[in-house]
């Protein structure tokens, strides 16, 4: 069984999919690949106790603290885009990284395969896919938003170069 609730956050809707031990999904709504995967799929529109704890997550990051990374989390991907995104939640809040880096450390040829993996993120802002810049330290695209990955990014502190 797959639940799901609408979190209010500052940026707009967040649609929150879990069962019954993990966060599944998190997704402004609206944003590119939102709940990608469970279209067809029968969701009860309740609480359970994954989404209670999400959304006490999200409650303490948006009042401007800096939640552990949540150890409820189950993105659905393939090998390669579920290594790409444990190297996202080691990007502590505050910093960025590189897709060039990212690739760097996966021993990857590819920083465009990387950003694919990245852009597929299911679980926005628990995976902080936002912290994710291009290789001169340029904000990029985000499935969210790009005015939604300057708000994050500044909200944690980062100082954004003006020519964004």
């Amino acid at each position: 069984m797959f639940y799901k609730q609408i979190y209010q956050s500052p940026l707009g809707p967040i649609s929150l999919i879990a069962d019954d031990q993990t966060l599944l999904g998190a997704w402004f709504l609206g944003q590119k690949y939102c709940e990608k995967g469970f279209e067809e799929t029968d969701l009860t529109f309740k609480a359970n106790s994954v989404l209670e704890q999400a959304k006490v997550w999200l409650d303490t990051y948006f009042a401007g603290q800096n939640p552990p990374v949540a150890d409820f989390l189950a993105p659905q991907g393939t090998a390669f885009q579920k290594q790409v995104w444990q190297v996202l939640t080691t990007i502590p809040a505050g910093s960025t990284m590189t897709y060039g880096r990212i690739a760097k450390i996966l021993n990857c040829r590819s920083a465009r395969a990387v950003g694919s993996a990245v852009g597929k993120n299911p679980i926005s802002i628990f995976i902080p896919c936002h912290r994710v810049l291009g290789s001169q330290g340029q904000l990029t695209g985000y499935a969210g938003g790009l005015e939604r990955k300057i708000w994050l990014l500044e909200h944690e502190g980062v100082h954004l170069q003006a020519n964004y």
